[in-house]
């Protein structure tokens, strides 16, 4: 069952839960890409190809609201949102640690990719980071001291959360890849991208979604 947000001629908003990817890459692991496809040729009784335009991505293991255009001109003019700071995302996340700060915090750091293996680090000749945080309740989970923080999304690197919460001693909890002591499932590692804001390609209004985890 796919779980749609929205949908018009032009772009389809949905839920990626975790374990899906935004995209194929070649393994058997569903992909919300081709769930997409498929839905739109079922619903639709469209024959041959369906178009379907992969507007930015999700990492597998975080859930959240996703929007693909249905039309090259719907996934050009994304883009150009994307590009002129007009698309906004904002996600939860539980960290290891105490934060305390209820106003936001911006985070400013260059971050690369190890390719070989996948993850992201801090490096001035890297790509620009920018986050901002804030805290939303603290409590403990066996003993420990967490924090469930609220991030506006700045910039869109490669495991940029991931690497720049850990980077500032709080990794989410249960990520080990990046620093954890802990360990979760993939289907409860704590990060939702919640919260996602653009202008219609089309009838340039303004489209705001939310969910809760």
């Amino acid at each position: 069952m796919v779980n749609i947000l929205y949908e018009d001629n032009h772009i389809i908003v949905c839920v990626k839960e975790r374990g899906i990817l935004s995209q194929a890459d070649g393994s058997d692991k569903p992909d919300m890409l081709n769930i997409l496809k498929d839905y739109i040729k079922e619903k639709y009784n469209k024959p041959g190809n369906v178009y379907l335009g992969l507007v930015h991505r999700l990492d597998i293991n975080t859930k959240g609201i996703m929007v693909f255009a249905r039309t090259s001109k719907a996934a050009n003019r994304l883009n150009e949102c994307i590009k002129n700071n007009e698309f906004h995302k904002r996600y939860c996340a539980t960290v290891e640690g105490e934060i305390n700060n209820i106003e936001y915090i911006k985070l400013v750091n260059y971050l690369s990719k190890d390719e070989k293996n996948r993850v992201a680090y801090i490096d001035k000749l890297g790509k620009e980071a920018i986050l901002e945080y804030r805290l939303l309740k603290k409590y403990k989970i066996n003993n420990n001291i967490v924090s469930d923080i609220d991030i506006k999304l700045i910039t869109g690197r490669f495991h940029q959360i991931r690497c720049q919460m850990a980077n500032i001693g709080h990794p989410l909890y249960g990520d080990v890849k990046y620093g954890s002591k802990n360990h979760v499932s993939d289907e409860k590692f704590p990060l939702v991208a919640y919260h996602l804001e653009f202008i219609h390609p089309t009838t340039k209004e303004l489209k705001i979604f939310e969910i809760e985890e």
